[in-house]
């Protein structure tokens, strides 16, 4: 009986994982050059971290690995992490202050049933201790910037705001419990609660589901009921002109996007903008405004946003070519008969020195390019496809021919 990988994992062959690699040194080129700064928070951390006040709904809280971390006497309930926003705003609110622009690598945990991914894989960066509407607009186009390199076209990006949400879904007539449980529910993208509510409240629906409802709202369409609104929702204002000035710096930008109020992500501790990358019907990024969570790390008020790529759902959908850097000759490096072997050695290393990946002959197979070495001044380099034998004298022969770097 063959043993299997756990289901809702997966594996990565080399290929994958060259893509893999790209994929995160194209993030991580990207994220340095806009002045960010790489982190690492630990897989698992206390439950209580992701079930306080303003963290994950319960809709996530419900798929999070968790298990008691015993030691014989007590314990205490600890999770594999299923977010990196939170653990990032814990690490800050321990050991930093000001102005913090940070990144991450990160892999997370959630039940998915099925044949779902239980561990996903992502790239996300935070930029704590701004709150300003170029703030948003950063990561926004930190994000595009990230997707087009990695050469995607077509990626659309949607809005959303937590305050707008909150401020609308506060004239429904809903009980705190109720207003709570409809909010996470559009965060996770489930709009049922919100309907059935809007159809027992005729007064307010015509105001509501234009908002709450309708796909692909432009920004002169939010422009001109701001006046509506505000007159009869006052609670909107604030969270309307957040919105509106984070759009007209978007504008300013040249950034396409579509409007979608009802929408979200999952996650309770968004506060102001949220964003989302699509291609198609694939969600594949995202990230948003969550100004209240470093508070609730006891971090004190701390103005935060962060955004999120999505690896595991771009694996499939990178052409090779635009992530991969062209391949280094591969040499097999072979060492004749009576040479110590510690010469084919010396003569491998310089040709990594060179660029080239060289490897040991240790089972007598053929490769593209085969050097046998007799010694150091002494060596036959053989072309596969050419079926083409050269004496050459030196490693710096060797690179030039195969297109390495000479040391010469």
């Amino acid at each position: 009986m063959k043993i299997q990988r756990c289901k809702g994992m997966r594996d990565m062959s080399p290929q994958a994982m060259a893509v893999f690699r790209r994929m995160v040194g194209t993030c991580r080129d990207t994220f340095v050059k806009w002045g960010y700064r790489e982190v690492r928070t630990p897989t698992i951390e206390y439950m209580h971290l992701f079930t306080s006040a303003g963290t994950l709904t319960p809709g996530m809280l419900g798929k999070v690995y968790s298990f008691l971390d015993w030691d014989g006497w007590s314990g205490e309930r600890v999770v594999l992490r299923p977010d990196g926003t939170i653990p990032v705003a814990r690490l800050y609110a321990e050991n930093m202050q000001g102005l913090a622009r940070l990144f991450y690598t990160m892999n997370m945990f959630t039940f998915e049933s099925g044949e779902g991914n239980r561990e996903r894989w992502q790239c996300g960066a935070e930029l704590i201790g701004a709150g300003s509407a170029v703030a948003d607009a950063e990561l926004m186009a930190l994000s595009m910037e990230i997707v087009k390199k990695l050469g995607l076209r077509g990626v659309e990006l949607r809005l959303s705001h937590a305050g707008l949400i909150k401020a609308l879904l506060s004239r429904l007539k809903l009980t705190d419990e109720e207003q709570h449980r409809m909010f996470d529910s559009i965060l996770d993208g489930d709009t049922t609660l919100l309907a059935k509510a809007s159809r027992k409240s005729p007064e307010l629906a015509d105001l509501l589901l234009p908002l709450l409802s309708r796909k692909g709202q432009t920004a002169d369409f939010l422009r001109k009921q701001r006046a509506l609104l505000c007159r009869s929702i006052p609670e909107i204002r604030a969270p309307l002109d957040d919105f509106l000035n984070t759009v007209a710096v978007l504008d300013n930008l040249g950034m396409k996007y579509q409007i979608n109020i009802a929408s979200g992500a999952g996650f309770e501790y968004y506060t102001g903008m949220i964003f989302q990358l699509f291609t198609g019907k694939e969600k594949i990024g995202g990230g948003g405004r969550y100004d209240a969570l470093i508070d609730a790390m006891g971090g004190g008020d701390v103005p935060a946003s962060g955004l999120a790529i999505y690896l595991d759902r771009l694996m499939d959908r990178i052409k090779k070519g635009n992530v991969m850097s062209p391949a280094a000759q591969r040499i097999l490096v072979k060492a004749s008969s009576g040479i110590s072997v510690g010469v084919a050695f010396k003569v491998a290393d310089a040709l990594r020195q060179g660029g080239c990946i060289a490897e040991i002959d240790l089972d007598g197979r053929e490769a593209d390019w085969t050097l046998e070495v007799k010694s150091t001044g002494t060596m036959t380099l053989f072309n596969r496809a050419k079926k083409q034998k050269t004496a050459v004298g030196s490693v710096d022969a060797v690179l030039k021919l195969v297109g390495g770097k000479s040391g010469g």
